[in-house]
């Protein structure tokens, strides 16, 4: 019998005394419990994932250094076994490094296993920087115990499908009796029970029990859920550590099964679903509150339109923030409606947020006459349009520098998809909280927070009002583009297509091809497909979207702007 200590932590990319230091707390933690070993997650030491850091001379200097202090921080705690991710260097051809997991107890690497399998596709790009580990199984005795160690990806391979080397295959030849997998492995909708049925499939293949252990937290655009497991070949999923959590979980193990700590067996975990709105909301919380803390920043600001984009990312920001950190700033022009500043008031003293007013019109007139006496041209059209998101956007920054705060832009994906957003104007802040949300699912989470609060966050003025920019009389979203439903089955089976779960997938393909047999349907089609390819440039200038889908904007998708591009 062993008892195991997992460490589901959220260490910070770059920081290796910071890192290091919470691998030590951990670890006093886990041996204080009466642990034998404690896992902690993939590339702890240097946060996942470093990036070209690792191409960096001085920063490799102080990997080798944090290596060293590794090492001697393990004779703190007699007799345990710390299992750690790390880059480690490696001599010979090839890249200089390895991504590894390393065994240590008492200052003493027992075993040291470099990971196999490199991802280079969505938001990966291990290749770029790591070698290959040999295709060999690492097994080490912990009493009477004998653990097979894999890292992530190593244990995703078990159909072939990926990649020609398996780890498993080797890894079921050296008949270990538990298998540990150390992951950060990223957060998406559905990515949750992809692992649970991906790991039960393998564990039940090869007869052999396994610990998952992941991290959580956010880093730039992607986010960690933790919620680390363990499997039991026949019983499926028998343990679950936090969703969305840090958490040091102890779990006993023997030849025999999983144990709990007073020594019952452990039976088959009965795992509810939880809705998508529930994901969305801690997903973005916990980016929002990380990419603040880790960025500097205490405080956000917000710019209000009364809209329903600007109302959601104001009640995630107070979730992930708190209120008093939060602030808000309307900014009416002559062509804004009355509801745009009364259902902002409304908004933020739902929210306990305070709200600034910070009229444009005079701005506006203004650089209209200045425009015309600098050219000899009247400000018209789409310039006269944008000029007011500018205004505003330039309003924003200058806030932020002033006072400190990290703006949050208000894009959702159906706009930023199709280009329905000024540069330089709605675009301008330091990261989108919701650019991964399509339009229907903002109103979708929208209500489902007033819902979960128990009353009005976001006022019922904003869920049924037409959404409109307000840059031109009488706009409405609806003159420019297709009906929000339509333009969201379109742009998923554009974005996503076959990597959409399977019943949004199925459904999504048959509402498409309902519209394709509609009069107008496959120009409606033709025309988003159009509008996708040719609003590449603002996208790769906007600010970085929190990930929720398996494919997002940024990282995941990578399409060129000078180009000739037919979707």
């Amino acid at each position: 019998m062993i008892r195991l200590a997992l460490a589901q932590i959220n260490p910070t990319i770059g920081d290796l005394e910071g890192n290091l230091a919470l691998l030590r707390e951990q670890a006093a933690k886990a041996a204080l419990g009466g642990a034998d070993l404690v896992v902690f997650p993939e590339l702890a030491l240097s946060g996942y994932y470093p990036g070209d850091l690792l191409d960096e001379p001085a920063f490799l200097e102080r990997l080798d250094q944090a290596l060293g202090r590794l090492r001697e921080a393990t004779k703190e705690t007699p007799g345990l076994l710390w299992v750690v991710g790390a880059p480690r260097r490696r001599y010979g051809p090839g890249k200089k490094l390895e991504n590894s997991l390393l065994a240590i107890r008492d200052g003493e690497i027992l075993q040291d296993y470099a990971k196999q399998l490199l991802p280079t596709y969505g938001v990966f790009d291990e290749r770029r920087h790591f070698e290959p580990g040999q295709e060999q199984a690492k097994v080490l005795r912990v009493k009477d115990v004998r653990l097979g160690f894999l890292v992530c990806e190593d244990a995703w391979n078990d159909s072939g499908m990926e990649y020609a080397t398996n780890p498993w295959i080797r890894m079921a030849g050296a008949a270990p009796d538990l298998v540990v997998t150390i992951n950060a492995s990223p957060s998406h909708l559905g990515k949750r029970e992809e692992r649970h049925e991906l790991i039960r499939r393998a564990s039940h293949r090869h007869r052999l029990p396994v610990v998952y252990l992941n991290q959580v937290g956010g880093h730039d655009q992607i986010v960690f859920d933790g919620a680390s497991f363990a499997v039991d070949p026949v019983k499926g999923v028998v343990d679950e550590a936090a969703w969305f959590g840090e958490e040091l979980r102890f779990l006993d193990f023997a030849p025999e099964g999983f144990r709990t700590l007073q020594g019952a067996p452990l039976d088959t975990l009965d795992i509810p679903p939880v809705p998508d709105e529930e994901f969305q909301r801690r997903q973005i919380v916990l980016g929002i509150r990380d990419y603040a803390r880790r960025c500097g920043f205490r405080k956000a600001v917000v710019g209000s339109s009364g809209g329903i984009d600007s109302a959601l990312v104001l009640a995630l920001a107070v979730d992930a923030l708190g209120a008093e950190n939060v602030e808000a700033i309307t900014m009416p022009s002559r062509l804004s409606s009355e509801g745009s500043v009364t259902d902002s008031v409304e908004l933020c003293r739902n929210l306990g947020v305070r709200l600034h007013t910070y009229p444009i019109a005079d701005l506006v007139q203004a650089g209209r006459l200045q425009f015309d006496a600098s050219f000899q041209a009247p400000l018209a059209g789409l310039a006269e349009e944008n000029i007011q998101a500018r205004l505003r956007g330039t309003i924003l920054m200058a806030f932020s520098n002033q006072f400190g705060h990290l703006l949050l832009t208000t894009g959702n994906k159906s706009e930023i998809s199709v280009g329905y957003c000024t540069l330089y104007g709605d675009t301008n802040g330091g990261l989108g909280p919701i650019g991964d949300l399509y339009k229907t699912e903002v109103f979708a989470l929208s209500r489902y927070l007033n819902q979960r609060a128990g009353r009005e966050l976001v006022p019922s003025s904003i869920l049924e009002k037409e959404p409109s920019a307000e840059l031109a009389p009488g706009q409405r979203d609806a003159d420019s583009l297709p009906p929000y439903p339509v333009l969201d089955t379109i742009l998923k089976d554009l974005l996503e297509g076959e990597r959409l779960r399977p019943a949004e997938g199925d459904q999504t393909r048959r509402a498409l091809q309902m519209l394709r047999f509609q009069p107008g349907g496959r120009e409606i089609v033709e025309r988003v497909k159009h509008l996708l390819a040719r609003s590449e440039y603002k996208r790769r200038q906007a600010p970085p979207i929190l990930r929720l889908r398996s494919r997002a904007f940024g990282q995941g998708r990578q399409f060129p702007i000078a180009a000739h591009i037919v979707l």
